[in-house]
């Protein structure tokens, strides 16, 4: 469950704590809003409801806290000639080249995970495909859980808790460093989607059968969806394991209830096939969570102590009764 930081107490007047509260607002949904494509860009490619994505997100922080901090490789017997020193905190240019590896590990284990439990489904019913997400991630849970069962393992950011004093109001790197990674991923995402594999995954995810009778690899195509959407999970789950956020710099058992349900009003919201969606969700998901939380923090006796983590629910809620698809969902129309 996400803490709300009660900002008014760490600034005087209404101006820093609305700041505050808004750039928490848009930092969270940033995070909310990278995992949210990634899927949409799972669904998109496969038509597929990857309920994986918790599990797979928290596998991808876990690769970079073993990455940082034991000097090794994932899986693997051999060393990490990347890693800092081990017991000290690494530079950022060292910690960013990490974080790329573990996201390509990231991707590694998306596009295995399709080979072997997606791949031979094609054909079937997609809700059977859906249940085996689940399955995979149930497979996932004994690793996620094992690493983290004693002791949070830190991702050794290199900035820390370190903020930025503006107008009275104190602005955490953190939030500006998940800002700045959603809007790399979304700008990687556009340009993808006008390359040669981008077209082809457009064209799979309008009509799987035209585009295999058109020459397009629809396995490749699913390859390549998994290891975007596993690549993008993993980069929520490392930024949202930063401080000030309640993992505080480390990868804890308590971040996988967040990624795997909190991110789902977020992609609902904003259409299961719509990347534009993820992002206008996420931060209207995560700025209702965030000014919810700061300013009804005076009724907690009433609402309850984790009424804030309901309110992305209620939004939805409201959405969809009026946009049944979405925001910016494709709406389906059959013939009866």
């Amino acid at each position: 469950m996400i803490d709300v930081l009660l900002l008014a107490q760490e600034s005087t007047g209404f101006f820093p704590t609305f700041l505050q509260t808004l750039i928490k607002g848009l930092a969270l949904g940033s995070i909310y809003a990278v995992m949210g494509i990634g899927f949409v860009i799972v669904f998109k490619g496969t038509q597929v409801l990857n309920f994986a994505a918790g599990g797979i997100a928290m596998a991808g922080a876990l690769f970079m806290s073993i990455l940082v901090n034991d000097a090794g490789l994932p899986f693997l017997p051999f060393s990490n000639p990347l890693a800092p020193e081990i017991g000290t905190t690494p530079s950022i240019p060292r910690w960013l080249i990490n974080l790329v590896l573990a996201l390509i590990i990231a991707a590694i284990l998306g596009m295995v995970l399709e080979r072997i439990a997606i791949r031979p489904m094609i054909g079937q019913p997609l809700f059977s495909m859906a249940v085996i997400t689940l399955g995979i991630e149930t497979a996932l849970g004994p690793f996620n859980r094992d690493a983290t069962s004693l002791t949070a393992r830190s991702l050794q950011i290199p900035w820390g808790l370190e903020q930025w004093e503006f107008l009275g109001a104190g602005i955490p790197k953190s939030y500006v460093g998940a800002m700045v990674a959603a809007v790399l991923c979304f700008l990687s995402i556009n340009l993808f989607f006008r390359s040669r594999f981008g077209v082809a995954m457009r064209a799979v995810a309008f009509d799987q059968e035209a585009a295999q009778a058109q020459g397009i690899n629809v396995g490749r195509v699913f390859s390549i969806a998994w290891g975007l959407g596993a690549a993008l999970v993993a980069v929520g789950a490392i930024f949202y394991g930063m401080g000030p956020f309640p993992p505080q710099g480390t990868v804890s058992q308590e971040i996988h209830p967040v990624l795997a349900f909190r991110v789902l009003p977020v992609i609902i919201l904003g259409g299961l096939d719509s990347i534009p969606g993820a992002l206008y969700g996420g931060l209207l998901i995560a700025s209702a969570e965030v000014f919810a939380g700061q300013y009804l923090a005076q009724w907690t006796s009433v609402l309850g102590a984790g009424y804030s983590t309901i309110v992305p629910y209620i939004v939805m809620l409201i959405v969809l009764l009026v946009r049944p698809y979405g925001l910016f969902g494709s709406e389906e129309i059959r013939r009866v």
